[in-house]
């Protein structure tokens, strides 16, 4: 039984499209769940085409986001508009304990797929939807993207930018992926609460709080009266021991002292400058927040002289806390990801194994599946259909009402 993995056995079925939904999704299959995805004919997720989207990278062969977001999944499809697929639906939502969609709420009662709809047919279904801008509210039929609902709305992105520039664009599904782990952990709540009940539950999570979770800090000082935070200037930051310093070889190295008091002292011996810790504008926390931008001008002067080897050796010598600012290729050759499984071999047949990116929940003693490659278009519609007790006359059947494709 050791060798279990945790989740098996639990039916999940992915309604999903693109990212936040499909992988919550993901992770409950990381840990053994059976997941099917449920696709559009012909088309089947839009995600399938992200990699072709400028300015995500190319690379030859391999359509990485779809495998990152899908693997472990088998892939079915479903022509929802067809009132012929509306049997095969409710076989699905009866073998389900989880659902997930992220259908807006006009789509979701067209197609009869509302949690009321589906409850009646299953009472211990989770039914999990996640929306860009929640359920309620005047804006709630819109469309999200994370760029839109977890980056734009939420304020994250006009502060995270230097004062003067414009706002940039996010990695793309860097707010995908919190959300969707926040409707994992919704989700395994409610089977939690399902052993104390019996009952299933509904889950909801959004982008934008999401969003505004991550601006939390800062957002819960503006609901109190704070003055809303501005674009930081480097050149003159609020502090100058919390900023960003070019090295010799075009590198980026950020300071992050949280014991000013002792570490200043160390920081300055260290760079070459002792004489500084008797400058008075260097002497406690307010004289160096009235001075940032002296502090910031020396600091400038002093990293361009060296390479970013030579600084990290320096400031490891003295036990100081700083950041270097890592390409993704440094981060993907990362020894610190790999010891921790950050980074994990997927299982697709190949002499050398690719990595991908492991989900970032993780119990000691349970172990997830391995990796599988994600499936190909309705590769296991038949299979799925034939599980749910259509023979083979019944497929036929659906085929000519076109609730599946030939």
């Amino acid at each position: 039984m050791e060798n279990t993995p945790l989740l098996e056995g639990l039916h999940v079925v992915d309604l999903a499209s693109f990212i936040a939904g499909p992988a919550a999704a993901t992770v409950l299959g990381d840990f053994g769940a059976d997941v099917v995805k449920v696709e559009p004919p012909h088309t089947g997720d839009s995600y399938r085409a992200l990699s072709r989207v400028p300015p995500n990278p190319h690379v030859e062969g391999v359509n990485y986001p779809w495998q990152l977001d899908n693997r472990n999944k088998r892939s079915i499809e479903l022509n929802l508009k067809s009132p012929g697929a509306r049997p095969v639906l409710e076989r699905l939502v009866r073998w389900a304990d989880v659902l997930i969609t992220n259908f807006p709420p006009r789509t979701r009662a067209k197609f009869g797929l509302e949690y009321d709809d589906l409850a009646s047919l299953n009472p211990r279904l989770i039914y999990a939807d996640v929306t860009g801008f929640g359920e309620q509210g005047p804006d709630a039929h819109l469309p999200g993207f994370d760029v839109t609902a977890f980056w734009a709305r939420s304020g994250l992105m006009d502060l995270t930018r230097q004062r003067g520039a414009p706002p940039t664009m996010n990695a793309f599904g860097s707010g995908d992926h919190p959300t969707a782990i926040s409707l994992f952990a919704g989700i395994m709540t409610a089977l939690y609460r399902r052993e104390k009940t019996g009952q299933g539950a509904r889950v909801t999570a959004s982008l934008i709080a999401e969003g505004a979770w991550a601006a939390g800090m800062w957002l819960q000082a503006v609901l109190l009266g704070a003055k809303n935070p501005r674009p930081v200037d480097r050149c003159d930051p609020p502090n100058a021991l919390a900023n960003t310093y070019r090295t010799a070889d075009d590198r980026w190295i950020l300071l992050a002292f949280a014991n000013e008091d002792k570490q200043v002292p160390l920081f300055l011996q260290a760079i070459g400058h002792p004489e500084a810790a008797e400058d008075p504008r260097f002497h406690d926390t307010p004289s160096r927040r009235t001075h940032t931008a002296v502090i910031v001008d020396l600091l400038d002067k002093t990293f361009a002289t060296r390479p970013l080897a030579e600084w990290r050796e320096v400031l490891d010598a003295a036990g100081l806390t700083y950041g270097v600012v890592q390409t993704l290729e440094e981060c993907a050759h990362d020894p610190q990801l790999l010891a921790n499984r950050v980074l994990v071999p997927i299982d697709d047949g190949s002499r050398e194994p690719h990595l991908t990116v492991n989900s970032p929940v993780h119990l000691d003693q349970e172990q997830k599946v391995t990796p599988r490659p994600a499936p190909d278009l309705g590769e296991h519609t038949e299979a799925v259909l034939t599980e749910l007790g259509f023979d083979a006359n019944d497929i036929e059947t659906l085929r000519t009402a076109e609730a599946i494709p030939r």
